[in-house]
């Protein structure tokens, strides 16, 4: 349920208000905007009486949410949620940052691929420590050493780092080395311990979409970790396995407005785990980008043939280059106020 408050409440009428509502047992959560503010109220809501709240002279409506997402809800929260990345890089609202680098990080190789990303546009290095494989045998990544290169990559480059965490005991590591976003994989998106032990965090999440998950598997997965205590989640479409197999997954483009709609928290898209090849990223890429994603996941190696893992997936520099500048270019046409050149 939410409680939109009249223009003319005071701050000292909204405490009071959400200090009776707790006081019968209810969580709130406050969202406050330049035209309302709208208070969350969240638990059996069947035994408040709405008629009750109406008759406040500070309420001007009330409304049921039916989904059980409540935090992550655009009716709690109308405003796009604006998630500080750290090295002064924001996403969502307008903001839209590309998340670059290798699947794996693999050794000294880091700072190159990182630094020719910059160059090419990039504002965030992406690049996976901890790696969860599907084989045992496979390459799992450089553990802690992995963490640490790409710290020195970030304070050389003053870019913010994005890489998964795997084990809930690992959270407090990541904190502890001060990781800018911490990546919740696919694997994990349902892993209720690790996505409440984040939630527990303020560190960013970027919170990527099952293999066979829906919508609101995400955005429940996202409200796990919001009703811990951390507002910092960043949304990730990443493709969903379907009986196509010409590639890697399905991209589910359509799934980027659809969050849009239903939520206030950023939304980015992975075209690389989505297709799973070089060649169907770069357009990939732009459909996400025209569909209104707040951001992108792309990987980039200088060698992918001798990428540690996907390399498949995984572009040239100068493939990624040339990716940013039509990138560029689709934003500016998609953000371009049409209103000020007249009746277009």
């Amino acid at each position: 349920m939410i409680a939109v408050l009249k223009q003319t409440a005071t701050p000292q009428q909204l405490e009071h208000f959400v200090e009776w509502i707790e006081n019968r047992g209810f969580k709130t959560h406050v969202s406050q905007g330049d035209a309302k503010t709208i208070v969350g109220i969240i638990g059996d809501t069947s035994q408040i009486d709405p008629f009750l709240l109406e008759s406040m002279s500070i309420i001007e409506r009330v409304q049921r949410v039916s989904e059980p997402f409540k935090k992550a809800n655009r009716k709690f929260h109308p405003e796009d949620t604006v998630v500080d990345c750290g090295h002064g890089v924001l996403i969502g609202g307008g903001n839209f940052q590309v998340m670059a680098g290798p699947c794996s990080v693999e050794g000294k190789n880091l700072i190159e691929i990182a630094r020719l990303c910059k160059e090419a546009g990039a504002t965030m290095l992406r690049g996976g420590a901890y790696r969860l494989r599907t084989s045992p045998y496979a390459f799992q990544g450089m553990g802690e050493k992995g963490l640490d290169l790409l710290l020195e990559a970030s304070a050389e480059l003053n870019m913010p780092i994005v890489t998964e965490v795997i084990d809930p005991r690992d959270v407090q590591l990541f904190v502890d080395k001060s990781i800018d976003v911490m990546q919740i994989g696919a694997r994990n998106a349902q892993n209720f311990t690790l996505l409440k032990e984040v939630g527990k965090t303020t560190t960013p999440v970027l919170l990527r979409r099952g293999v066979a998950g829906t919508i609101d598997e995400l955005l429940m997965a996202a409200e796990y970790i919001m009703s811990e205590g951390n507002p910092n989640v960043i949304l990730c479409e990443r493709g969903v396995r379907s009986f196509e197999t010409r590639a890697r997954n399905t991209f589910d483009v359509n799934a980027i407005p659809v969050l849009k709609h239903l939520s206030h928290l950023p939304v980015v898209g992975d075209p690389s785990h989505a297709t799973g090849y070089a060649r169907y990223v770069r357009p990939a890429a732009y459909a996400a980008t025209a569909a209104g994603a707040d951001g992108l996941e792309i990987e980039v190696h200088t060698c992918p043939s001798e990428a540690f893992s996907d390399g498949a997936q995984a572009l040239t520099p100068e493939q990624f280059s040339d990716a940013m500048r039509r990138i560029a270019l689709i934003r500016e046409a998609i953000t371009a106020d049409l209103d000020a050149t007249g009746d277009e």
